[in-house]
């Protein structure tokens, strides 16, 4: 339950603000004509969300057998790909609604109505297609890792929508920084298991070989078909008998993203005492 609300959560929480921080600012600088153009970049953007939902559970039923094992494995590897992106982007994240702002103010600044409309109503389209895509992709990787819990999946859907709603409204103290923070070490954890488990499927379908496999069974101590196995399973990746090469992937994955941490933490610090030094 709680991957699923992970996912959900944290995928619907960036459209969310992108929608809450657009109708804030247009209300701001009464521009409030420009709100209906907003409400059909959600609806479009839904029923596109949607529509990529059903087109790729059309194609995920068309395998079997050792094509299944490769799809489900290359599922996998995407979501932990695209989790990462994520995961780099929030790092980087620190002034979010400005840069939103500003994007709304570039297309405000038009000079036809007809531009500036279609430029707010693909800021708002775009941001819930690609949320939408990415949640759809996770979901159906996560579903093959350990199952979806579908209150889960929605209960996240609910907290985002009422984190963006609250900025919409004027909250600003929420600490997006610490919402950040945790939920992109608990992604960190939940892409590397993605990533240990696509090589778990590539290894069944034969396309590589575990080196050694299994590397240890611990299953007898923690079963990861029992109640705390296939939580840590869902969540973390657990896997009671791994092959030398799923661990070798898993802790490679978590070796990747620290070094990016750094490198991020330590441009940022260059750039916050360059600002001070200056006149």
């Amino acid at each position: 339950m709680l991957e699923s609300f992970l996912v959900t959560s944290r995928e619907t929480l960036e459209a969310s603000l992108v929608v809450g921080i657009v109708l804030a600012y247009l209300n701001r600088t009464n521009n409030q004509n420009y709100r209906k153009t907003v409400y059909y970049g959600i609806i479009f953007g839904i029923l596109a969300s949607i529509l990529s939902a059903f087109i790729f559970t059309f194609f995920a039923g068309g395998f079997d057998g050792k094509a299944e094992k490769v799809f489900e494995g290359a599922t996998m590897l995407i979501g932990s790909f695209l989790l990462t992106t994520m995961i780099l982007w929030m790092m980087k994240q620190r002034h979010i609604a400005k840069e939103i702002e500003g994007r709304v103010e570039r297309h405000l600044m038009g000079t036809q109505p007809l531009f500036s409309h279609l430029g707010i109503f693909m800021l708002i389209f775009i941001a819930i297609i690609r949320e939408g895509v990415e949640t759809v992709i996770f979901l159906n990787a996560l579903n093959y890792a350990s199952g979806i819990n579908f209150i889960g999946g929605t209960l996240g859907i609910i907290a985002a929508v009422v984190m963006g709603y609250l900025f919409f409204v004027g909250i600003k103290n929420i600490n997006l920084k610490k919402v950040f923070s945790i939920s992109s070490i608990l992604l960190v954890l939940f892409a590397a298991g993605l990533v240990a488990h696509g090589i778990h499927e590539f290894e069944e379908a034969g396309l590589v070989s575990g080196i050694i496999a299994p590397l240890f069974d611990i299953n007898h101590i923690l079963n990861e078909k029992g109640i705390v196995g296939s939580f840590l399973k869902g969540l973390f990746g657990y896997n009671g008998n791994p092959s030398l090469l799923e661990v070798m992937a898993y802790m490679a994955y978590l070796g990747i993203i620290f070094y990016l941490y750094k490198r991020i933490e330590s441009s940022r610090i260059k750039v916050d005492v360059h600002s001070i030094q200056k006149p």
